[in-house]
């Protein structure tokens, strides 16, 4: 990366006008055309210097794995209730389901797991929903139970920014949230 100083520019830009006093006309054309040039090439170095930085990224979720018990019923779960789509996977060993979840973020589930287990509500996975009582009427009709932070059934969560959220459990008891912020 190039750096220049103040000092640098003025000799670059300065020094041929200077030396213009004492040549003719012809000469004075070509240094026009060399002080151009230069600014030109400062400009461009400038700007490579500042796109150079811009370009530095944040780290991206780029998926998330769940070891599962039963990767058929899993799989039916996430795309059937909680409606994520799934999408090619490149393994093809019957072991694995894909889904997006964003646009450049995926679900993986992973089957292997030997049992469910007991899982924190704290370690969840959360979606956003645009219509969160359509999810919860998904939810009965499958009887799936659900509730709010404290625990209370039926109940939806209004946080203070008045997101609702609602809690439930996977088939292998891991937490899902379902909300419906206004990404």
């Amino acid at each position: 990366m190039f750096k220049f100083s103040g000092s640098d520019i003025v000799i670059m830009l300065v020094l041929p006008m200077k030396m213009l006093s004492s040549f003719g006309n012809h000469v004075y054309c070509s240094m026009k055309k060399t002080i151009t040039s230069r600014l030109l090439i400062m400009i461009a170095i400038a700007g490579l210097t500042i796109n150079a930085s811009a370009q530095r990224k944040a780290a991206m979720l780029n998926h998330i794995a769940v070891y599962v018990v039963d990767l058929k019923k899993s799989t039916a779960y996430y795309r059937d209730i909680v409606l994520v789509d799934t999408i090619p996977e490149p393994f093809h060993d019957g072991k694995h389901t894909w889904f997006t979840v964003g646009p450049h973020s995926q679900l993986h589930l992973i089957q292997g797991a030997k049992e469910s287990g007991a899982h924190d509500k704290n370690t969840h996975l959360c979606f956003t929903v645009s219509s969160i009582e359509e999810v919860i009427a998904r939810l009965e009709k499958n009887n799936i139970p659900y509730t709010n932070w404290a625990g209370t059934g039926k109940t939806p969560t209004v946080r203070v920014d008045g997101v609702k959220q609602i809690y439930f459990q996977d088939p292998d008891g891991y937490w899902i949230e379902i909300n419906n912020d206004k990404y």
